[in-house]
């Protein structure tokens, strides 16, 4: 039975090829496609981190007030109708708004961690919490050898544990995974001591330099390790003499030093 075959179920000879074709690779490779989203994907991230900074350096530097709201809330309100112009723009063209509303999820718990300490720096601090716990989370799956990629790979074939049995595929999700971790310990180091310091403006540029275009460079480096070599989700089959398995995995296991 291949590695990845549903432990105790019987599967459509559909199903059986289905599985059996793809790689390690192929999985990550459409989820790392799906995740980012286009530029415009990118675009809308930004677009409301962009609004809120703009704005708020602008109304402080010049002693901006618009309807008696001062440069911070007017940040956030501005910050706020950008993404919702967004999400109606893509409700119009019957469009995915997955993008947007995590834009506008992340500017609604800005302006609550912001509004309740009166702080436009602490808008940020949601933003630093989140890449903190998400690197230890991702650390963590690496150390008990639960990847979080390799579990990504087990949902896409339907089989959760199934990539556990090849250490190849072990070693490289491990891998991948910390590609994912390094840009969240980058944001953290950057940005923790910007925010202790009030620099609101450097906390805006870094928060869309390190945003999307930082996911972007960890996602091309885990492209060019997937280009190293293709690591089959599912195991030659075995020989008659017992011993092909062996040699698929030694040849597995160099592909991946």
């Amino acid at each position: 039975m291949s590695a990845v075959a549903v432990s105790g179920s019987e599967m459509t000879n559909q199903s059986q090829t289905e599985v059996s074709e793809r790689t390690v690779e192929e999985v990550v490779r459409g989820q790392l496609a799906q995740a980012l989203g286009g530029k415009r994907g990118m675009v809308e991230a930004a677009v409301p981190t962009l609004f809120f900074t703009c704005t708020y350096l602008l109304g402080t530097n010049y002693g901006w007030q618009v309807a008696g709201l001062d440069p911070l809330r007017l940040g956030l309100l501005l910050g706020g109708t950008a993404a919702v112009v967004l999400a109606v723009v893509r409700l119009v063209q019957r469009s995915s708004v997955q993008y947007v509303v995590n834009s506008l999820f992340g500017i609604a718990i800005a302006a609550v961690f912001a509004l309740r300490s009166g702080q436009a720096e602490d808008a940020f601090l949601p933003g630093i919490i989140y890449n903190s716990v998400y690197a230890l989370v991702l650390t963590l799956s690496i150390v008990v050898r639960w990847p979080a990629i390799g579990l990504l790979i087990g949902a896409v074939t339907g089989d959760p544990v199934g990539w556990r049995r090849n250490p190849a595929v072990v070693r490289l999700s491990s891998r991948l995974t910390w590609l994912l971790v390094l840009p969240c310990v980058v944001r953290v180091v950057v940005q923790y001591p910007l925010w202790a310091a009030g620099m609101v403006g450097w906390l805006g540029a870094t928060k869309i330099l390190m945003g999307w275009p930082l996911q972007v460079a960890a996602f091309a480096a885990m492209v060019w390790l997937l280009a190293v070599g293709r690591t089959p989700m599912e195991s030659e089959p075995e020989a008659a003499d017992g011993q092909g398995t062996q040699s698929g995995t030694d040849e597995t296991v160099q592909a991946h030093p």
